[in-house]
């Protein structure tokens, strides 16, 4: 009975600790989005989808930090993405309990955990100095180096929740392997790597780090892929350090930006892992 009592005693204090710990966590994500949530409105107007960015003093927006930031994602994405789509389905489909795919994942997961700011530093070695200038399509080819290990991870893990007995019915059926697994695994698992690709958006949509060292920034509206281009979160970090009280509001608002861009990429990304569960 005395060991009983200690026990309930135990687990009162135990769940105490967990929402303990939970509130906490949660009331500071409160506080950071109320606060954000707060200021980002003040500065949020029409000006700051259709003007440039600013010089101190004057009225402006954050048109060319979008647009930087849209262009440089999409690149990154496209180029690290089938990367990752193959290398991911090496590790689930063919590599399985052999030495090589088991040194791949350990990369991969190094890769995964690294600072970004060591992957802006890697780019800015191999591209930048060598061009002898900052870029827009360095800065897309360091955010390629950060999604790769994302999809690389969610290939993998959606490919081996695709039950064995598809891809033997597929095989029974006369079909060779690649076609098993283009027509039957892919198919099967199109929710999950969708899934993927989005959590890699939103892990690429607020880096700062590896831009400042590759594509740095641009005062004006420039497409040019061998120019240094604007890009939301280098614009935020600049902005948001700066004395002058046009530049952060202009910090916040695009913080806002970023925040609800991320918020819709996970909000999707998790209705699709919801369907897929109950699929």
């Amino acid at each position: 009975m005395k060991i009983y009592k200690v026990r309930r005693r135990r687990n009162k204090i135990s769940v105490v600790l967990y929402y303990s710990a939970a509130v906490f966590g949660i009331a500071w994500l409160v506080l950071i989005l109320l606060s954000l949530l707060e200021q980002g409105f003040g500065g949020l107007s029409l000006a700051v989808f259709t003007r440039n960015t600013p010089p101190p003093g004057s009225a402006g927006g954050l048109l060319n930090a979008i647009v930087g930031s849209l262009i440089m994602t999409g690149i990154g994405v496209a180029l690290g993405t089938p990367v990752g789509l193959l290398a991911g389905t090496y590790l689930a489909e063919y590599g399985r309990g052999s030495y090589l795919a088991a040194t791949v994942r350990f990369i991969n997961d190094i890769l995964l955990s690294a600072p970004s700011i060591v992957v802006g530093l890697f780019i800015y070695e191999i591209m930048v100095a060598p061009m002898g200038h900052f870029s827009g399509i360095s800065g897309a080819v360091a955010l390629a180096v950060i999604v790769v290990p994302v999809v690389v991870r969610t290939t993998e893990d959606m490919l081996r929740l695709v039950p064995g007995s598809l891809r033997e019915a597929g095989t029974a059926l006369g079909m060779p392997r690649v076609l098993v697994i283009n027509r039957v695994a892919y198919r099967a698992a199109k929710a999950g790597l969708i899934t993927g690709m989005l959590l890699a958006v939103a892990r690429v949509s607020g880096e700062t780090a590896p831009l400042l060292f590759t594509a740095l920034n641009n005062q004006f509206f420039d497409a040019n892929l061998n120019e240094p281009m604007p890009s939301l979160p280098v614009v935020i970090y600049q902005f948001a350090l700066s004395p002058y009280r046009d530049w952060q509001k202009l910090a916040w608002a695009g913080a806002l930006l970023i925040t609800l861009a991320v918020l819709a990429l996970s909000i999707s990304a998790r209705m699709l892992g919801s369907r897929k569960a109950a699929q």
